[in-house]
């Protein structure tokens, strides 16, 4: 019955962001009603990565939900699994995707731009593109956060590639390095 619940909440999530619409961009209806390049569905199980892959990430494991593929480059959903209290990315920013976080449980401490904010379950906060960015996780328990990216550009690639935290390969993927991560210090005063 969680299960349902959580799905539930998430699809009511989903429904209400602006950008999802994009994913059916360019594409026309036929006079039978059928969408002339339309992407197949692709179901992807609770716990699951669409390629049955996740990435280790050092403090969470990172599973892919809808990759840029499936939505013609438009969004990249990803879930960070097992967060790890402390763990978190550099200071950052992405020069051509907009950032969405949903924290689906656990408490995350987010920066964005000048401003800190806490998260708690079911807090979510959008960060622009070209404006840095990092997050830390703080609850004691292992958590999860939902990420978005619109559009998806290279950060899958990044992230299975490797996804080194230093200034060389965020160029190589669209971002630049800012500054250090948010340390759990940081988030104290938050």
């Amino acid at each position: 019955m969680a299960n349902r619940v959580e799905r539930r909440d998430f699809c009511r999530v989903m429904a209400g962001l602006p950008f999802l619409t994009a994913a059916t961009a360019g594409s026309a209806t036929t006079a039978t009603g059928q969408e002339q390049g339309a992407v197949a569905a692709q179901f992807v199980a609770a716990g699951e990565d669409r390629t049955h892959t996740p990435v280790a990430m050092g403090f969470s494991s990172l599973g892919f939900k809808v990759s840029g593929e499936d939505t013609r480059g438009s969004l990249l959903l990803m879930e960070h699994v097992g967060l790890a209290k402390g763990g978190g990315p550099p200071r950052h920013l992405h020069y051509e995707q907009d950032e969405w976080f949903y924290v689906m449980e656990g408490e995350v401490v987010a920066e964005v731009g000048k401003e800190r904010f806490r998260l708690k379950t079911g807090d979510s906060i959008f960060a622009p593109r070209n404006v840095p960015h990092a997050f830390v996780y703080v609850a004691d328990k292992p958590g999860r956060l939902l990420i978005a990216f619109t559009p998806a550009g290279r950060m899958e690639a990044y992230f299975r590639d490797g996804h080194g935290f230093d200034a060389e390969t965020f160029a190589r993927y669209g971002m630049k390095y800012v500054g250090p991560a948010l340390t759990l210090e940081d988030a104290a005063r938050v």
